[in-house]
């Protein structure tokens, strides 16, 4: 299973993935999209903001550093820009679910998280609104800002914690004591806010297995809803500041697969029931809740189950019946669009027939660790007849480990084999065998 392990594959929080885009979706085909969205859909939107103080050594995000306000406030007046754009596209459309990502978000500040949101309410019917997220740098929580998240919306919290071990820390570029996350939960929970997330990772430098079941026990003792356990991506070929990171500090393939099953089996010890490959949550969360449907999208599992996913934002991502589109990922580019009164998409992908079967395969295998191929055709409208011969047969190492179950066109992917989601899903990725680009390894 070593070979396994060392495969690259993508994280599939979409299909086709963002490097299959092409510039074939432009700005004057994402407009038509937009436009044609049915009178009754609901969108939810998601706003980047790439900018933090300082950045982390392990960080595969895409951001940067500034320690000046004028581009954020700059980059604020962009958004507010490309929200009236996409209303006047799209018109002014019931929204369920908002989510924001980056980078840091509150580096915008309290006036100006003020100022994107009530573009948001100008022009958009906010009335149906489910969740309202964001994520948060626990170092740079104040009581002034956990209030004005709160006046904003905000009902669900993600904290960036990683792991609590000072050595690890150190070794990954972010110093963030235990204390100063205790505090940014308690912060938030005394204005208000209740749903918190922790995120943790695992296969960071110099981290071991005891190191994440202490961060685990620790994150659990602050009493998170739904707790993330993400593999640490080491692309420095894709962003730079990784190589800050020393290889021979970064755990073997066999390690991380300890640490991977470490967090999981504290996790669950804990009372946390498992969400697809790495999302963890109480057993009353509507995630597990009985009757519940868990999705996948860029922000990982979720119940988001909106029409339209609108991508706000340099390098933001939108997914509409049509396809995928996606925003300039340089700031100057994107702000220039914006404010010369253009979408901002540089390029998608318009998807076709199989990519939405090979799309609703892939994602019910990473949410549901099962697959009726036939039901799933069934589904898609594209027909029970199709041939899988070939995929089947490919996860025939999968089945003699114990990984899958397959019974005819039926695909189980078992608890043991739960580390190998991506890979088995990867066998279904008709673009994964031409695609020049790099990947993460899968476990």
């Amino acid at each position: 299973m070593a070979n396994m392990l060392e495969r690259a594959v993508p994280r599939y929080t979409s299909y086709p993935t963002a490097p299959n885009f092409s510039p074939a979706v432009d700005a004057e085909v994402y407009g038509a999209w937009l436009a044609a969205l049915p009178a009754d859909a609901a969108l939810s939107l998601y706003l980047h903001v790439p900018f933090c103080r300082e950045l982390c050594h392990y960080c595969g995000c895409h951001t940067k550093a500034t320690l000046r306000d004028e581009p954020i406030k700059a980059y604020a007046q962009s958004l507010v820009q490309e929200i009236a754009l996409i209303a006047d596209h799209a018109g002014e459309r019931r929204v369920t679910h908002v989510h924001w990502g980056g980078g840091t978000p509150s580096i915008l500040d309290c006036d100006l998280l003020k100022f994107v949101t009530e573009a948001l309410a100008r022009d958009f019917d906010l009335s149906a609104m489910r969740e309202h997220a964001i994520e948060l740098d626990p170092r740079y929580l104040t009581r002034r800002l956990a209030e004005t998240l709160l006046e904003i919306g905000v009902n669900r919290a993600s904290l960036g914690v990683q792991d609590f071990s000072e050595h690890v820390q150190q070794a990954a570029g972010r110093i963030q004591p235990f204390e100063t996350v205790r505090q940014a939960v308690d912060t938030l929970r005394e204005v208000g806010i209740d749903r918190i997330n922790i995120d943790l990772m695992y296969g960071l430098p110099k981290q071991s297995v005891a190191d994440v079941r202490r961060t685990v026990t620790l994150a659990h003792s602050l009493g998170p809803q739904r707790v993330a356990v993400f593999g640490y991506a080491h692309v420095p070929w894709f962003r730079p500041q990784q190589r800050l990171i020393s290889d021979a500090d970064l755990p073997s393939s066999a390690e991380r697969l300890a640490q991977a099953e470490a967090a999981h089996e504290t996790l669950v010890r804990f009372g946390y029931r498992p969400v697809g490959l790495d999302h963890y949550a109480k057993p009353d969360d509507k995630l597990v809740a009985q009757g519940g449907r868990v999705l996948r999208n860029f922000q990982g599992y979720t119940d988001d189950d909106a029409d339209a996913l609108i991508g706000l934002g340099a390098s933001a991502i939108s997914r509409l019946p049509q396809g995928f589109a996606q925003n300039a990922p340089a700031v100057g580019n994107y702000s220039r669009a914006v404010s010369a009164g253009k979408l901002a998409t540089v390029k998608g992908i318009e998807l076709s027939a199989d990519d939405r079967l090979r799309a609703h395969i892939i994602e019910r295998l990473m949410c549901d660790m099962a697959i009726d191929l036939d039901a799933a055709a069934d589904a898609t409208g594209y027909g029970s007849a199709t041939d899988f011969s070939g995929e089947i047969a490919s996860l025939q190492p999968f089945q003699d480990n114990g990984s899958v179950e397959i019974d005819g066109r039926r695909i189980r992917i078992t608890e043991s084999g739960r580390p190998y989601m991506r890979l088995v899903a990867s066998v279904f990725d008709t673009y994964l065998a031409q695609a020049k680009s790099r990947h993460s390894v899968a476990v």
